[in-house]
């Protein structure tokens, strides 16, 4: 595979439930998990659900970190998609863990990329870092 980025899937249960429902909280823990991997925050876009539980995408120059909560059952799906090497995805998800006072995680990491005979990560555009487009619709 010629190596693009790499994307983390965790699961993370036995989370305490109302930080798992609190969306300043989780909004503000999100964006500095971006940080905190070195990522470059583009926009973001959180969303509650009825009766309870959240969705979040935080868009990076990097590609994306994302969450959704299940309060009623102190778990939490966060996916970190970074392509390049400027970035530890691994800070955001350890982060977040602590973010949300979890006792138990499982994270796979997936290399992202075109399929090839040999494995070898490839460039990434760098100038994303200086100036992220910002697109809207």
């Amino acid at each position: 595979m010629k190596i693009l980025g790499r994307h983390l899937v965790a699961e993370l249960s036995d989370c305490n439930s109302r930080v798992l429902n609190n969306l300043p909280e989780l909004k503000r823990s999100l964006l500095e998990a971006a940080r905190r991997s070195g990522a470059l925050v583009v926009d973001s876009v959180f969303h509650r659900y009825n009766p309870q539980g959240l969705s979040g995408i935080v868009i990076i120059a990097e590609s994306h970190l994302s969450i959704h909560t299940w309060p009623e059952y102190n778990y939490a799906a966060i996916d970190c998609f970074t392509c390049g090497t400027s970035v530890d995805p691994h800070k955001a998800i350890e982060y977040m863990k602590d973010a949300l006072l979890c006792k138990s995680i499982k994270v796979r990491e997936l290399n992202r990329g075109i399929p090839s005979d040999s494995d070898s990560i490839i460039a990434h555009k760098t100038e994303a870092r200086k100036t992220p487009a910002m697109v809207h619709d």
